[in-house]
């Protein structure tokens, strides 16, 4: 993989990552913008400890786009975008409207003895996987798959340098069902200045398990229990399993597991990272055709912080879907936007023997 880098026209850092030799990167951008937005705020809520960013210029960013206007696809002679090269394998650059920036915002205060302010120090990146805005990721090669991953791991090493930063999360959203405002297949990377809840409640089970057992890694014994009962689990190979968990939330929901306990993408070896993409792929065309329908899922690798938890921790990728039934979604509605009590409509055993048979 060839790594370049460059600037775009307001400063912002964009990184080609190709599959051969010889590409051009050397198109600069020729639009003329204006400087990037300050970082947003983050406001403490002490009732249930945890952070809240406050980004108000993410109002303006861009919606739902025709193609001919679509930021992501690379550029043309008559036409500038985000890439400014006219095609490209892998692209990852700093979003223009961050939830989190390394650039200087209101400095930290308080807007009540109860609820203290600081800025929104972070950092977050779309990755683009492919020139063509019509494909999906499900529709990628085996070796997009792994220069994307190979992406990924670069970038969260290299975020996890930024001061401040708790936490790497990179992470897919598709369908307009999810809420995208980009068509065009992509991905963004969230640099946390915090532990957001779910990394908080999983490292806090983690380090109770570790404590009952004498050191066992939660996430390890969970994955080998499913594995010994099968009945969950939806397709393995010799380094990763992709099974529907026994407590899933969502209608459709797998976990893409790693035999091997590391805790982020950085340390998977060489065989663990070739082998990732054709199960994954397996899994995402079972998704979209128990529908005969384009799936809209969220992907989200669960890795582990930058700087506690590490042994307690165990990277999966957690993908799922809101799609019920062919005409239905399930909408997060009182029970659990208000509380966060989820109630499954669908028996995580009947998803997992559904998706099974999508694979035939």
């Amino acid at each position: 993989m060839r790594r370049t880098e460059i600037k775009l026209a307001d400063g912002r850092e964009l990184i080609y990552f190709d599959e051969h030799e010889g590409a051009d990167r050397s198109e600069p951008d020729r639009r003329d913008l204006p400087p990037p937005p300050a970082a947003s705020q983050l406001r403490y809520d002490p009732l249930v400890d945890e952070w809240v960013a406050v980004a108000a210029h993410r109002q303006t960013r861009i919606f739902l786009p025709s193609t001919a206007e679509c930021p992501l696809c690379p550029s043309t002679p008559t036409h500038s975008t985000e890439i400014p090269a006219y095609d490209y394998d892998v692209a990852v650059f700093e979003n223009r409207f961050p939830s989190l920036s390394d650039r200087e915002g209101e400095p930290a205060g308080e807007l009540t003895p109860f609820t203290p302010t600081r800025p929104g120090v972070g950092r977050c990146e779309v990755v683009c996987f492919t020139s063509d805005h019509n494909a999906s990721f499900a529709s990628l090669s085996p070796q997009r798959v792994r220069t994307v991953l190979d992406a990924l791991a670069d970038r969260t090493t290299a975020l996890s340098r930024i001061p401040g930063v708790e936490q790497v999360f990179p992470f897919e959203n598709r369908g307009v069902e999810i809420g995208v405002t980009l068509q065009h297949p992509h991905g963004q990377i969230y640099a946390y200045p915090f532990l957001p809840p779910r990394t908080k409640a999983l490292l806090g089970a983690a380090r109770r398990h570790a404590e009952r057992t004498g050191g066992r890694n939660l996430y390890a014994d969970v994955l080998a229990a499913e594995r010994t009962a099968g009945d969950r689990v939806v397709v393995s190979n010799e380094h990763w399993t992709a099974y529907v968990p026994a407590a899933a939330r969502w209608p459709f929901e797998v976990h893409v597991a790693p035999h091997r306990a590391v805790p982020d993408i950085p340390a998977l070896d060489e065989a663990e990272r070739a082998a990732f993409g054709p199960l994954y792929l397996d899994v995402l065309n079972r998704f979209d055709r128990l529908f005969d329908l384009p799936m809209p899922y969220i992907s989200a690798w669960q890795q582990a912080p930058v700087h506690e938890g590490r042994d307690e921790s165990h990277l999966h990728l957690q993908l799922f879907s809101i799609r019920r039934a062919a005409d239905k979604l399930k909408y997060l509605a009182g029970s659990e936007s208000a509380m966060g009590a989820f109630i499954n409509d669908i028996r995580p055993e009947q998803a997992a023997e559904r998706l099974r048979q999508a694979g035939r």
